[in-house]
């Protein structure tokens, strides 16, 4: 989306897709953001006046000047501020209603959710000393190859499994962060599966006695073959132990390698000793998984997990096709709506780049 599809036809092309003008007027006087016509003579005109502001590269005044060439409003660079300021609520719920509009189900073939988070910086140099960020929680839906679930958050909210709502029959796929006993188990309650890789010491490993389970013994029983594959459970900090699956893949020579001299690499930066442990456990590809040996296969779960790198991709599309960067300024009331201006972009783009990228034209160009 840019200066040029917002001047022409397909404005309107993206006014329908997002429900059409009364629907845009509806939705922004429900949430304060256009209460009547002054300057600015309807919500669709504010909303594309946003749009230019925020996803332009020259700021307020060349927005407004734009907007005063092709006549479509006469305001300073101050009003616009103010404007964007009351549009955080409107743009959130319009983020809302596009991912409603491409929600999956999880039928026939089941739904697989693909859970990570990006971060943009927060503006000014305090904010920089201090890692202050936006952090931007995220699902992208497979086979729909779709961005399925937003939430804005400041760097004070950590990443947690359970925090999409889940879809029932799903297979939800995370990599360590998300391993988390009590979060896997909401999932899990809700009929969702998981598969979500760990590492060897953040998690507490039992046997089916509740006893402690020794995985670097596992390794080194499983070395020749490299490859494990049985029923873990995974202590909780409340409740029962889960019942799970292990599957533990043992790296390439060549990629364990650089994975014990990561670890090396990050302790000597970090100022402390490595154990034997953690080198060791360097070598392995360690999953959980709640699906079932008997529908699942070792090779099918090592498969599944291998599709994370696409919500990576989609973090890539969003960044630099988008180009979702640190917002300008340092007050959230202007920031809070760039963000989410950029979040609403990618949804209506998405659908058009996956045809652009799926033509024979382009293939055979490429």
């Amino acid at each position: 989306m840019t200066h040029t599809s917002l001047m022409n036809e397909d404005w309107q092309h993206i006014v329908d897709r997002l429900g059409g003008t009364e629907r845009l007027e509806i939705s922004a006087r429900d949430t304060k953001a256009f209460v009547r016509p002054r300057a600015i003579g309807s919500a669709v005109d504010l909303l594309r006046l946003i749009l230019t502001y925020c996803l332009g590269q020259r700021g307020l005044r060349s927005a407004t000047g734009w907007a005063r060439s092709i006549g479509l409003v006469d305001i300073s660079n101050v009003a616009l501020l103010y404007r964007l300021r009351h549009c955080g609520d409107w743009l959130n719920l319009l983020v809302g209603q596009a991912l409603a509009c491409a929600a999956p189900q999880a039928s026939g073939g089941r739904l697989i959710r693909l859970i990570d988070g990006t971060s943009v910086p927060k503006a000014g140099a305090a904010a920089k000393k201090n890692n202050k960020l936006w952090r931007i929680h995220s699902a992208f839906d497979l086979p729909g190859e779709r961005f399925g679930y937003f939430e804005l958050t400041d760097e004070k909210s950590g990443e947690r499994l359970d925090r999409i709502p889940v879809v029932k029959g799903e297979i939800r796929i995370a990599d360590r962060a998300f391993m988390q006993p009590d979060r896997i188990a909401v999932v899990l309650d809700a009929g969702g599966d998981v598969v979500i890789r760990a590492g060897w010491k953040n998690a507490r490993w039992l046997d089916a006695d509740g006893r402690a389970f020794d995985l670097l013994a596992a390794f080194r029983k499983a070395a020749e073959r490299g490859l494990i594959d049985q029923p873990i459970w995974v202590g909780r900090k409340s409740g029962c132990a889960l019942a799970l699956r292990l599957v533990a893949v043992k790296k390439p020579t060549q990629a364990a390698e650089a994975a014990r001299r990561k670890v090396r690499r990050d302790a000597q930066r970090e100022g402390y000793t490595v154990s034997q442990g953690t080198i060791d456990a360097a070598d392995w590809v360690i999953i959980v998984t709640s699906l079932p040996p008997e529908a699942f296969s070792t090779r099918d779960i090592l498969a599944l997990y291998r599709l994370r790198w696409r919500i990576e991709l989609g973090f890539k599309r969003l960044k630099s096709l988008i180009g979702l960067a640190g917002p300008p300024g340092t007050d959230a009331r202007s920031a809070r709506p760039w963000v989410l201006a950029h979040l609403l972009s990618i949804l209506l783009l998405e659908p058009l780049v996956d045809a652009l990228e799926d033509s024979p034209h382009w293939a055979s160009a490429a």
